[in-house]
């Protein structure tokens, strides 16, 4: 042991943490009490506990992990009550390879790991956290443990069918409490969705992060009323009404961040569903630099928007990020002396210094009618939320015809088929020729953790069966996801587009006159240096952003 403790001193003075001096101080002090070296340095303030444990950690082969950035499981947490977790300072925070991650400030301390592992039946896997962050975290998850079973004791069994008994539960503190700890540990989480979902026989909570569901929690099936109650209160629904869908708006500020909510419940045979889209401020400030363009592709795309006038058209599945690219660009354009109205179904995020107009059909403000009274305001820029239909896409075409800047989207799979999608709509081919002057479609892909991403060599042959571009004979480096704490073991953390920017020359104007095929659009943009979603895609592979099994994921 104290060969071992030398050792842990003599890298804290390679790595410049401590002195020569403070070290012999700790081992004068180490004689007389006994204490353990990193303690003794941590008392006397000679090093901070994250810096030695992450030493500590690097020397024993085990990760160090910051537990705020960390997806704890709750049914990790739930394997060993909160009194021998606080007693023991450890949590348990996830499963990998059938053992029981466990956090732990004295990853030397076995005879604990002994007793976790007859207690929960799990080999064990430590990782190393400061005491700071273990503690907070025991107390969080206490709690959610506590509200859990505090709204449980306070409800009793059965469906509300009186909306003000549903009205009177859903004030009450325990479902309160219930709520704000789902939401905010979804914004913590970095979540974009909130899935409330009953079952036969519980609720069942499930986050999007990442583009991919995760289930996160399951409570009893009695909390269910009280639950969707709270939610419909929240979003100034009819809590009474459970026949037909509904929809609403919730505006919180969660930590220091102001955050609005879009909610949809939807009847189900178990209840109503209730789903929470999670729209951060934050991320419509992005920079267009932010949404992971290839330079190329970028300045053709800023080429597009800095023109006066024209169409610009972002195409792309639902959930594909048009919406944060079509805000982003507002951004750019948002300058004193232009005026910018946009169209909206519904408006997701307040701009400020931009008219924002909200379809209302049930008042005749349809997409198409609030276009004709934007034009009445002397506009320069348009934003039209979604080109969905015929008129729509007539007012916006002769809208860039007459001088005005115009931005929209549609459901497309490429760039190439939005312009033989307007033609099917009934727009003339001369006029969408004359007024489309780029295209971008877009995925949003997952990006691999930079922290535990491996590389792997590849034959192009493998890489031509996957469908990609390759040469037979070369071998090409990828990228694949191993997993680790800082990215919950997935292997992934964050997402990044994958882009396709079409810009409308002559030729291809002449090729849509002519009413050719989306293949005959797509074959000559390509030859004028146009990059389709497989090959920027395959590009951001190669270049360690993200795996070639994502791209088969998001990219047809």
């Amino acid at each position: 042991m104290r060969e071992g403790r030398k050792q842990l001193g003599d890298l804290l003075i390679e790595r410049g943490l401590i002195t020569p001096e403070h070290l012999e101080d700790a081992l004068r002090k180490q004689k007389v009490s006994g204490e353990p070296l990193g303690e003794l340095l941590i008392k006397s303030k000679f090093v901070a506990e994250q810096d030695l444990l992450k030493i500590l950690a690097e020397q024993l082969g085990l990760d160090f992990v910051e537990l705020s950035e960390y997806k704890i499981d709750l049914s990790a947490v739930a394997m060993v009550p909160q009194n021998v977790a606080k007693k023991n300072m450890v949590l348990p925070v996830g499963f990998e390879d059938g053992k029981l991650v466990v956090s732990t400030a004295d990853p030397t301390n076995v005879f604990v790991f002994d007793d976790l592992r007859i207690m929960t039946g799990f080999e064990i896997k430590p990782v190393v956290s400061t005491t700071e962050d273990i503690s907070s975290s025991i107390d969080n998850y206490a709690q959610t443990e506590e509200v859990m079973e505090e709204a449980i004791g306070e409800i009793e069994g059965g469906e509300l069918h009186d909306a003000d008994a549903a009205a009177e539960m859903a004030e009450e503190a325990p479902i309160v409490k219930l709520v704000n700890l789902v939401i905010n540990q979804a914004c913590e989480d970095g979540a974009s969705d909130i899935h409330i979902e009953p079952q036969e026989k519980d609720v069942r909570i499930r986050y999007r992060i990442d583009g991919v569901l995760h289930e996160v929690m399951r409570s009893p099936k009695r909390i269910q009323p009280g639950l969707l109650s709270r939610l419909k209160i929240m979003s100034d629904m009819n809590i009474a009404e459970r026949r037909i869908p509904q929809d609403g708006r919730i505006g919180l500020v969660v930590g220091d961040r102001a955050v609005d909510f879009r909610v949809a419940t939807l009847p189900t045979v178990y209840g109503e569903q209730v789903v929470l889209r999670i729209l951060e401020k934050e991320s419509i400030l992005l920079k267009l630099e932010d949404l992971g363009f290839f330079p190329e592709a970028l300045d053709r795309y800023r080429t597009s928007f800095s023109k006066p006038y024209g169409t610009i058209l972002v195409t792309g599945p639902t959930g594909s990020g048009k919406s944060t690219t079509l805000y982003a660009t507002l951004n750019v354009l948002n300058v004193p002396e232009r005026n910018i109205t946009t169209m909206e179904d519904p408006v997701e995020y307040r701009l400020a210094g931009i008219n924002q107009m909200q379809v209302n059909v049930k008042a005749g403000l349809t997409f198409a009618a609030g276009l004709r009274s934007i034009l009445r305001g002397d506009p320069d820029c348009l934003l039209v939320g979604e080109i969905r239909d015929r008129e729509t896409a007539m007012i916006a075409i002769e809208s860039a015809l007459t001088g005005h800047l115009v931005l929209s989207t549609l459901h497309t799979n490429d760039a190439p088929s939005a312009l033989t999608r307007l033609t099917e709509m009934g727009v003339e081919p001369f006029l969408i020729a004359s007024a489309v002057d780029c295209v971008l479609a877009q995925r949003l892909g997952r990006r691999l953790c930079k922290h535990c991403k491996e590389a792997y060599e590849i034959k192009g042959e493998e890489i031509l069966k996957l469908d990609f571009e390759a040469e037979k004979g070369k071998t090409y480096t990828l990228y694949k996801p191993k997993g680790c704490p800082k990215c919950n073991n997935t292997g992934y953390k964050g997402r990044m587009g994958i882009h396709e920017v079409m810009m409308v020359s002559p030729d291809i104007e002449n090729l849509t006159i002519e009413k050719s095929s989306s293949e005959a659009i797509a074959r000559k943009a390509v030859a004028e240096g146009m990059k389709s979603l497989r090959i920027d895609g395959f590009e951001k592979a190669l270049a360690g952003l993200t795996s070639i099994e994502e791209l088969a994921r998001v990219v047809a």
